[in-house]
This record gives C-alpha cells, sequence and structure tokens, in this order.
C-alpha cells in the first residue's frame, strides 16, 4: 500500500455561508491532523482546487485561494480541475500512477459532490479510495453521513497506526 492524502476544494469561496463555514472548519481539524501525519512520514498530500470560469473562481482571485487555517504548503502538488470528478481532464492519474500511489485518503469539501465523485473517479482506475472520518464537509452537514456510509472510511487512530507502519 502506497498511501496519498487528497484535499479536495477546501478554498475560500466555499466559506460565505454560516453553515457551510461551519462544517469546513470542523473538517480542517481532520484535515490537518491528516496532513501533520503524512508530513511525518514523508507521505504525498495532494491539493485540489476547483475553478469556475463562469463565476470568476479561478487561480489569482481570492475565492480561489486556501484558508490560512489549512495547512498545506506551496510545495504540494496542487490541481486545478473543472469538473467533480478531480480525475476527470487533469494531470491527477498521471501524477499518482508516476509515484505508484495505489490508496488515496481523501478528504474536503463538497462530501455529496466532488469528494464523492473522485472518490467514484479513484475506484473506476483501479485504485483504492477511503474517506477519512470527520475530514468532508457539506453545504449540507445532513449529507456527510449519506457519503460516509456509503464509502469506505477510515479513523484517524487506524489511519495513525497503519501510517506509522508504512
Amino acid at each position: 500500500m502506497k498511501p496519498a492524502l487528497l484535499v479536495i476544494d477546501v478554498q475560500k469561496a466555499f466559506f460565505k455561508d454560516p453553515e457551510t463555514s461551519y462544517s469546513l472548519n470542523k473538517a480542517i481539524v481532520q484535515i490537518n491532523a491528516g496532513i501533520d501525519l503524512f508530513r511525518q512520514k514523508g507521505l504525498p498530500i495532494i491539493c485540489i482546487q476547483h475553478m469556475v470560469k463562469e463565476n470568476g473562481l479561478l487561480p489569482g482571485t481570492e475565492g480561489f485561494d486556501l484558508p490560512d487555517s489549512l495547512s498545506i504548503l506551496p510545495t504540494d502538488p496542487h490541481i486545478h480541475k473543472t469538473y467533480g470528478n478531480a480525475f476527470n481532464k487533469t494531470p491527477l492519474e498521471e501524477l499518482l500512477r508516476k509515484q505508484n500511489i495505489d490508496t488515496l485518503i481523501i478528504t474536503g469539501y463538497c462530501a455529496e459532490f466532488c469528494v464523492l465523485s473522485t472518490y467514484r473517479g479513484a475506484l473506476d482506475l483501479d485504485l483504492t479510495p477511503v474517506i477519512l472520518r470527520g475530514a468532508i464537509a457539506s453545504r449540507n452537514p445532513s449529507n456527510i453521513p449519506f457519503v460516509e456510509n456509503i464509502s469506505d472510511i477510515i479513523s484517524y487512530a487506524i489511519l495513525k497506526k497503519i501510517v506509522s507502519n508504512i
């Protein structure tokens, strides 16, 4: 098993709604724990950012930027996407294959859209996707348990134990 941590669409533009902001801030705590764990072991952390030309969500705009509370570094790979599935018309699969990554620990926003689409996309590519419990957010937080119930999930404690043996 060679894992990578994916952080999907945790961008300033999505913090405008109070309920979504609460969900994102709660998820960031677990995402940062996962980032710290992966950094300690020298494992890849990949930042995925969504672009929407029609509403100006583009690189260089404030909404496209990551929140200061997120522990992503400029040196982490950044993938820009225009579809829900982070594999669709991006170099993500190529990046993973070059590093022989076969397992994806998935975190981020929006649980029922981009997170789930990327999860399913990984399955289609014969990768093993797993959602980190407590590390996904939604504009409708009641959708998070649904996504977790239909996906493979892992707790931080078990992830830490597995990663420590890599």
